[in-house]
């Protein structure tokens, strides 16, 4: 669990990777993050606060680390390859990085329930 005092803090993904995440909309109830992750880029160390739905538009294989390096994720050992429209549940995340490690754009609509 993300304590939710570290929302506007400096690793909320809005402060600490911007050039990855733009909001749609937000209120009291939802953040809507477009996110996107060029093959061969890493975003900087960030966090998720809330859980979401994530809503595919093109995916790419990636690697997600966490502060000291350790790998939490890794697509490609996992099958991960879902197809552009699909709809997933990913829990709130503490600090980790994401590796576009793929050929093709990462580009997902993250619906982030703040209740």
């Amino acid at each position: 669990m993300i304590d939710e005092s570290k929302l506007s803090g400096p690793l909320d993904a809005m402060a600490a990777a911007p050039n990855h995440h733009w909001i749609l909309l937000e209120n009291d109830q939802v953040r809507v993050l477009d996110t996107r992750l060029a093959p061969g880029d890493t975003t900087p160390l960030h966090e998720h606060a809330w859980p979401a739905v994530l809503h595919v538009l093109s995916w790419s294989d990636i690697v997600r680390i966490d502060r000291d390096g350790k790998v939490l994720l890794d697509s490609r050992v996992f099958g991960m390859n879902p197809e552009p429209g699909a709809i997933l549940w990913g829990p709130a995340l503490g600090p980790h990085a994401v590796r576009n490690v793929g050929t093709r754009e990462l580009h997902v609509i993250a619906i982030e329930l703040k209740s």
